[in-house]
């Protein structure tokens, strides 16, 4: 019993374009946000996949709508696959962040996960919500490929989290997942497989 999921980060939008945390807040993609679903859309129409999943946010909704179009999917939404709400520092940078509050700062740097931004949500708790949504839908998609469009810390958290990496570790081991690149799981009651990383889409002729 097993599913292959395909994990994409959303399209660009304004507030990650300039490096600005963009977690809870409803933040639109960028022209190229959208030049960049469209592409996956393209990927996902020469590697096709049996189903779709995305965050309730409209930055993954939208990311995963021309992958539904091409291959004649209506995405399903899952609010466990939200980005974490990252507190003080929704909206701003971590050097803006640093600047006016240089302690935690560096506290957040040396250990996210011990030290995170101040009203944060846990990433424990981030990362344990998120996972128990792609054991979920493996569970619901056993032997299906499944695109799951969500964020970029929260499927760094579930990858420390699905395959036995400390947690505290996700912004040194997975530096950053970029925009509507795809991260390729196998998943298994028992067992996690990291097929690939970062395995871009949003380069025209990309196969």
């Amino acid at each position: 019993m097993s599913a292959t999921l395909l994990l994409a980060r959303h399209g660009q939008t304004v507030w990650h374009a300039e490096n600005r945390y963009a977690g809870v807040s409803d933040v639109p993609l960028t022209e190229e946000g959208r030049a960049q679903a469209r592409r996956l859309g393209e990927w996902a129409g020469a590697h096709p996949v049996d189903a779709i999943w995305t965050s309730t946010l409209s930055r993954a909704i939208e990311t995963a709508e021309p992958a539904g179009t091409v291959l004649g999917l209506r995405p399903h939404r899952d609010h466990e696959l939200r980005e974490c709400d990252f507190g003080v520092v929704e909206g701003r940078t971590l050097a803006e962040f640093a600047a006016e509050s240089p302690e935690a700062a560096g506290a957040f740097r040396a250990d996210p996960v011990a030290h995170p931004f101040p009203g944060a949500e846990d990433p424990a708790a981030a990362a344990s919500r998120g996972a128990s949504a792609l054991r979920r839908i493996a569970a619901a998609h056993d032997g299906e490929r499944v695109l799951v469009v969500a964020h970029n810390t929260l499927l760094r958290l579930v990858l420390c989290e699905l395959l036995a990496i400390p947690l505290g570790n996700y912004r040194r081991v997975f530096p950053r997942l970029r925009n509507t690149a795809v991260t390729e799981l196998r998943l298994t009651p028992a067992s996690c497989a990291l097929l690939s990383l970062n395995l871009p889409t949003d380069t025209p002729g990309t196969g």
